[in-house]
């Protein structure tokens, strides 16, 4: 692997909180995804649905950090899953881990298009969504290809404006609702597990989609051992904390018995009404500007992740080499950048060239895809901290045993209910799209089968796969086996 630059550990933990919370996009989920789970999913219950994610996720992390520890963060899941089920199950999980990422990115390119195009022509300024795409990709690319310190520090920006957006809505509500603003019956038993529940836990897991990249910034942390497992916490916490205190405010402003009713009506509109109800309207125009910078903040955070991806593979020879080169200034994987600009690009264009609408064609097909992808990694992800037992690492009962089995179990229903709802999820039936799914599989199993080629007709490449970023040691109380295996 190119030699890391040794001016490339310029992150701290606030960096990578920022890029990973930019990449849930709180806002975004908000306006996206809450309203569908009010109107399809438990309704009233959907904070509790918020809630559960949150613990869950926070369960995972707890156990992800094991691994986030050994190995420094770099490589994300990659290197978890190598340390935790060997070297196949990691290239597998490593190529699954590119199409989820970058078809993540794509999608958002193309949300960040339409709802731009949306947001200029309310104030009377007609633009084609193809230039307003064009525009944000071209920030992308440009900010992708620099310092990642620089890209975190703009994103630290977008999102207090954001988060602070949302925080005005709730203390809005608050203040005018009092403690009614946020009823207890949305938590009750026969609220949070009514009618919908699976609906309301697909689209509250999906929102957190992005919340785990903290550990592919180890290689550009200060201090990696510990920035990459507390930024994943922090991130797991603040996420959380927003979507359940939001929509449970939301429900209190609506009203319990009729916030399926509204958000069936409104869907997309709900939080722009009541930003104008609650903060005049100059708070709605803040919200319509705050939903571009959440999109253009996520897209750019998803973008880093999967050069981040592409430069780690490419590093074990899995990809074209020079891919990996980190830019001798920037010190930022500024080709796989490149590359993934001129990806993006080439999709976006095919189907706009094709005439195909950018949010229900390209946003939904391709965001649906990513977040599946991701989702599965989690669960591989979980699944590997328990398999470094068979290594004789001793994380603790809770550690390395209970809170990762919790959180495969809630990321294995997930996958599942994200199948299971694909359509729901990307809003069309089309067959095509409903296929999609099975790419995660087929592309994990080529590269199980690569890694497998890979041990039996060249053992030398093969025994190097992931070796190049040794694990971080541990304090020597506590020292655990190192990465290399051969396995």
């Amino acid at each position: 692997m190119t030699a890391e630059p040794q001016t490339s550990r310029r992150l701290t933990t606030g960096h990578i909180v920022f890029l990973v919370v930019a990449a849930a996009a709180p806002l975004s989920a908000m306006v996206g995804t809450v309203p569908l789970a009010f109107a399809i999913g438990t309704g009233a219950g959907v904070p509790a649905a918020f809630a559960f994610a949150g613990i869950t996720l926070l369960c995972f992390s707890v156990g992800y950090a094991v691994s986030a520890r050994r190995t420094g963060g770099a490589g994300g899941f990659y290197a978890s899953v190598a340390d935790g089920l060997g070297r196949p199950p990691a290239v597998g999980s490593g190529f699954v881990a590119l199409l989820a990422y970058n078809c993540a990115t794509v999608g958002l390119v193309g949300a960040l298009g339409y709802f731009t195009q949306l947001v200029l022509a309310a104030h009377g300024l007609d633009l084609p969504w193809q230039l307003c795409a064009a525009v944000g990709l071209a920030a992308v690319a440009v900010l992708g290809y620099r310092d990642i310190a620089v890209s975190a520090r703009l994103l630290a920006v977008l999102m207090v404006g954001e988060i602070g957006v949302l925080a005005a809505l709730d203390a809005a509500i608050l203040q005018r609702h009092g403690a009614s603003a946020l009823p207890l019956d949305s938590f009750a038993p026969h609220t949070a597990v009514g009618p919908g529940l699976g609906v309301s836990l697909m689209f509250a897991f999906v929102s957190f989609i992005g919340f785990e990249s903290a550990a592919l910034y180890g290689q550009e942390a200060k201090d990696p051992r510990r920035s990459v497992p507390r930024a994943t916490y922090v991130a797991v916490l603040l996420i959380a904390g927003f979507y359940a205190l939001t929509s449970w405010a939301a429900v209190g402003a609506l009203g319990g018995d009729a916030v399926r009713q509204t958000a069936g009506e409104q869907m997309g509109d709900l939080f722009f009404v009541l930003g104008a109800d609650y903060l005049g309207g100059s708070g709605a125009t803040v919200l319509q500007i705050m939903l571009c910078t959440s999109l253009f903040a996520a897209t750019l955070a998803l973008h880093s992740a999967a050069n981040r991806y592409a430069q780690v593979l490419a590093g074990d020879g899995l990809l074209p080499r020079a891919l990996a080169a980190a830019h001798p200034r920037h010190a930022s994987p500024h080709r796989a950048s490149v590359v993934q600009s001129v990806l993006s690009a080439l999709v976006v264009t095919g189907f706009a060239l094709a005439g195909l609408d950018p949010y229900a064609d390209l946003t939904t097909s391709m965001l649906g895809l990513g977040t599946l992808g991701i989702v599965v990694l989690q669960a591989l992800a979980a699944l590997a901290v328990l398999g470094l037992a068979r290594k004789g690492v001793r994380a603790g009962r809770w550690q390395g045993v209970v809170a990762p089995l919790l959180g495969l179990a809630g990321l294995s229903a997930t996958v599942w209910l994200v199948v299971g709802n694909f359509d729901l999820l990307t809003g069309t039936h089309n067959a095509l799209v409903s296929a999609l799914p099975w790419s995660v599989p087929l592309v994990g199993l080529a590269g199980l089968g690569y890694g497998w080629w890979l041990r039996a007709a060249r053992p030398r490449r093969y025994v190097r796969l992931t070796g190049s970023r040794p694990a971080v040691p541990a304090p020597a109380a506590r020292r655990v086996p190192d990465l290399v295996t051969t396995r």
